[in-house]
């Protein structure tokens, strides 16, 4: 069986959710993003991030560290998404600090709870309509452009990458200052929304540069749930990450199967999403390929379950059997 103990208070809690004498917390729409750059020291270039139009597949079906450890961000930047398909991907990953009340020490990628002002239709759009979002990723027309816009609201605010442009067709090129500091930190705050930052600056959502990758939702046991849709999107050019502090402790790019061997060793804590698209970002060797892989996006939910006497969380068609 692939699955974790339920031990203690959280065994007892997944037995009463079970037997109808509690009610599950409902789950959050969230967004969650894997920041892709080719493996290997970065390179630099002026190609554009991979991008979809809505004569694309995107439009009409669903589209889609190292082994020793990851490189601090100060080397974050991104370079051409075909370059360096020699060292596989990397990806950026956050460890999440001790005091946060939801997967406390695990490394994860950027994302976070959908804004109610996320939805708002004031913001420039470039891409895939929301409709089209809709139907990829099995939600309202309201809900997906919420989910695309928290991606990269998100984004911005746990690496300063922005997933955004003066034109449809453009992306900022660099986002270190102190006037975007002070705009990131605006929007973690709640003062300023996404809609009122981007068109302050005159820029444009990318929403062609996501693509759907997967959908979890938080298992019924667990005090905080969310129902996360995750994106995989291409280390904009030029763009840098950085250390943005707040939820997170360390940041670090790592390569995908080193990431899951250090989880195997007892090195790092990888949730079991996580985990699972590590391991699907480990069978491909160049960015572009991520991004042109077409995906059917299948709904994961692990479930709280009684074996022989005691309560285990089940992992759907996943072998999450660490140390």
């Amino acid at each position: 069986m692939n699955g974790i103990p339920l031990p203690g208070a959280l065994g007892e809690r997944a037995r009463a959710i079970l037997s109808g004498r509690l009610a599950p917390v409902p789950a959050r729409d969230a967004a969650t993003v894997v920041l892709l750059r080719p493996g290997g020291p970065p390179a630099g270039g002026s190609s554009a991030a991979a991008s979809l139009g809505s004569g694309s597949s995107l439009a009409g079906s669903p589209a889609a560290g190292s082994s020793g450890g990851g490189s601090r961000l100060d080397d974050g930047v991104g370079g051409p998404v075909g370059a360096g398909s020699a060292g596989g991907v990397e990806v950026y990953m956050l460890r999440r600090a001790a005091s946060m009340a939801f997967a406390a020490g695990a490394y994860v990628f950027p994302g976070g709870s959908v804004d109610p002002r996320d939805a708002d239709q004031a913001v420039a759009w470039a891409g895939p309509a929301p409709e089209t979002w809709g139907r990829l990723l099995g939600a309202d027309t309201t809900t997906a452009r919420g989910l695309v816009c928290a991606a990269v609201r998100e984004t911005f605010e746990e690496s300063g990458v922005l997933l955004a442009g003066p034109s449809p067709d453009t992306v900022v090129a660099d986002t270190t200052g102190d006037d975007w500091e002070a705009d990131r930190e605006a929007l973690i705050d709640r003062r300023l929304s996404l809609a009122e930052f981007l068109n302050k600056r005159s820029l444009v959502l990318r929403a062609d540069l996501l693509r759907p990758w997967a959908h979890w939702i938080t298992p019924d046991v667990e005090h905080k749930r969310f129902d996360t849709r995750f994106f995989v999107a291409a280390m904009p050019p030029g763009q840098r990450t950085r250390d943005v502090g707040g939820e997170a402790d360390e940041v670090a790019w790592l390569r995908p199967a080193g990431a899951i061997e250090r989880a195997r060793n007892g090195e790092i804590l990888l949730m079991p999403p996580t985990f699972r698209t590590l391991t699907e970002m480990s069978d491909y060797a160049e960015v572009e390929a991520v991004l042109a892989c077409e995906r059917e996006i299948v709904t994961f939910q692990p479930r709280a379950a009684e074996v022989d006497g005691e309560m285990w969380l089940v992992i759907p068609d996943e072998d999450y059997r660490l140390p």
